[in-house]
């Protein structure tokens, strides 16, 4: 349950670099970030290698207009798959081995029925072309306040596509923040998925800042991570209250509460 700082958040208005030094200072070997593809592969991974670091995980681009992924957009498969080899570049080069697929927003006038199937049948292909790749594709709900349209808002609904995709390079990212958005209840909703989780991310539901481990819904989720054995990735996908040094004072409180809950 290492942590991976969200370079795309933590360390805003710096060159990718810049962040990538910050982060390695305040102690983080793994990182995300969101969409890379404004530098070069190659460069980016001299800079990873340089810092020491560890891409954990990338987004699939956007799409060309700004739509918030293609993967459910009927009539866009072709666009889809070549963002989807766009991520895989960006992977091959860095060593990444996760990829988050954005779904894509759900038009009022759409057919749910329509965006299901393409979804689930771009997702089939996407996941032949990672499993040779050894790249894990993710699933993750986005709240309804912050991503309104978005294909799926509840963890259980991304967990359904999962379950069609029905394919082991598909698993489900569960989010803290967009699960506590929604209202759930934190450790429950995880215990129902928790075979699902590949990879994890927090923030407080408060303003999208740093976690609350004095919340008990949020110890009691990261108990549940660390007494069945997750060993993947969590990720600070949080914008700092000031800034992200001043900020990590929670990490302490995050490793003492691992040492209490692991077996």
């Amino acid at each position: 349950m290492k942590l991976a700082a969200n370079l795309s958040l933590l360390y805003p208005g710096l060159p990718i670099s810049s962040r990538m030094a910050c982060a390695a200072r305040d102690g983080f070997t793994g990182v995300e970030i969101l969409f890379p593809y404004d530098v070069e592969a190659d460069e980016l991974a001299y800079l990873l290698r340089k810092q020491r670091q560890t891409l954990v995980l990338i987004n699939t681009p956007p799409g060309p207009k700004g739509e918030k992924g293609l993967a459910c957009l009927p009539g866009r498969e072709a666009e889809f798959m070549r963002a989807m080899r766009r991520a895989l570049a960006v992977c091959e080069a860095t060593g990444c081995r996760s990829i988050h697929v954005l779904a894509g927003m759900i038009e009022p006038d759409s057919k749910l029925t329509l965006a299901r199937s393409t979804l689930i049948h771009n997702l089939r292909m996407a996941a032949t072309l990672a499993e040779e790749a050894d790249v894990t594709l993710t699933l993750e709900a986005l709240n309804r306040h912050d991503m309104p349209g978005y294909f799926y808002h509840l963890p259980e609904q991304a967990a359904d596509i999962l379950q069609a995709v029905d394919h082991p390079a598909v698993r489900l990212q569960f989010d803290f923040y967009h699960s506590q958005r929604e209202g759930l209840d934190l450790p429950a909703e995880l215990r129902k998925l928790l075979p699902l989780v590949h990879h994890v991310q927090f923030a407080n539901p408060q303003g999208r800042h740093e976690p609350d481990l004095s919340d008990p819904q949020v110890r009691a989720a990261l108990s549940l991570l660390a007494s069945s054995g997750y060993d993947g990735w969590i990720g600070c996908e949080y914008t700092p209250v000031i800034d992200a040094r001043t900020g990590l004072a929670w990490r302490d409180d995050y490793q003492a509460l691992l040492d209490e809950a692991r077996p």
